[in-house]
């Protein structure tokens, strides 16, 4: 995960905010976002951390770490084992999805509240996918939760925690 994105919003912010004070204040605000790199990414990562032991409760036995490598943190997601219980033995195996290119589709109109647009935008961005695809993947998850959406690239895995 790359915390410079978050740093130079934080920057930005700052000489916005000193801007607003006079020349004298914008010149303190510039010496201070000189030195703010490190303390913020001492934030931000004891955030992360404190998210991840959150999540790690929630989760328990399974767990999330936060791992740094380099200046950037990752995590390591470990998810609780899997008992298989008299009733999955019993009921029978749900049949296979169906194939997204084959059979019939059909329209829905979604009505989204406006600040949630521009996130489902640069989530399907960030997975490469349109806006569609992205909906259909993430209403076919939520159906289907024990099959969680995944898109392999390379040797790393990513889709939703439980």
């Amino acid at each position: 995960m790359d915390l410079a994105p978050y740093v130079d919003h934080l920057r930005r912010e700052l000489a916005v905010a000193a801007a607003a004070g006079g020349e004298e204040a914008r010149a303190v605000g510039e010496r201070l976002a000189a030195t703010l790199d490190s303390a913020a990414r001492l934030a931000l990562l004891e955030a992360l951390s404190a998210a991840a032991d959150e999540i790690t409760r929630d989760l328990a036995p399974g767990s999330v770490e936060v791992r740094l490598r380099g200046r950037d943190p990752g995590f390591v997601v470990t998810p609780p084992p899997v008992e298989p219980s008299y009733e999955d033995e019993t009921r029978p195996a749900p049949p296979p999805p169906p194939d997204p290119d084959e059979g019939g589709t059909a329209r829905i109109s979604l009505r989204v509240p406006e600040h949630l647009k521009p996130r489902i935008e640069e989530a399907a961005a960030r997975d490469g996918l349109s806006v569609n695809a992205w909906l259909v993947r993430a209403v076919s998850a939520a159906l289907d939760p024990g099959e969680p959406a995944r898109r392999r690239s390379g040797n790393r895995y990513s889709g939703w925690v439980r």
